[in-house]
């Protein structure tokens, strides 16, 4: 029998008041907590070891605190990735980015889904689908990337967008809901 977690990360329904889960949201939401209360010096001293607990890995990421996320663990890196100011990641799926992305200020990363059926809904499961985000994508600010999206290398998404569907390798995308509306050169 698959547990919670297992549950969540494979995107079928799960009960998230399940206790592992509880702990782990309150792991991630201590080390958010530590990443956000600390001064620029004292940050300095504790970042790495901040990025470690929270990411399980080491990794060049830049969050510019305050930075929130469900669980940390779910959400894998890649080099050389900047967060401005409030980026929010609820990664009850796994959330991928790539290398060289750049996440304006108060970007949402969404992987969160609850039923639609309401009896179903007020039983408290839920659910999620992953995100993919490639190499050398750009978000600008106020955008919001819902569940289940995949944005291509090289595409950039403009500032207050909300992304429902994916959006292919160098493009243009913005709007409500974001729309391609050019080709970019690689």
């Amino acid at each position: 029998m698959p547990t919670e977690r297992e549950k969540m990360i494979a995107g079928e329904l799960y009960n998230g008041s399940d206790k592992e889960l509880v702990e782990a949201r309150k792991f991630a939401r201590e080390q958010c907590l530590k990443l956000n209360s600390k001064s620029p010096s004292e940050l300095e001293t504790l970042y790495d070891e901040i990025i470690v607990s929270l990411f399980g890995v080491q990794s060049d990421v830049t969050l510019t605190p305050p930075f929130h996320c469900d669980y940390g663990h779910n959400i894998k890196l890649g080099r050389n990735v900047y967060f401005n100011f409030n980026g929010v990641v609820l990664d009850v799926a796994p959330v991928t980015i790539g290398d060289n992305v750049l996440f304006g200020p108060n970007v949402q990363i969404l992987t969160a889904l609850h039923p639609m059926d309401a009896t179903t809904r007020r039983s408290g499961l839920e659910y999620g689908a992953p995100i993919s985000i490639g190499n050398d994508v750009w978000v600008g600010g106020g955008a919001i990337i819902c569940p289940g999206v995949t944005i291509g290398d090289g595409a950039v998404i403009g500032a207050g967008s909300v992304v429902t569907k994916d959006i292919p390798e160098y493009s243009l995308a913005v709007g409500n809901p974001c729309k391609v509306i050019r080709r970019l050169s690689e």
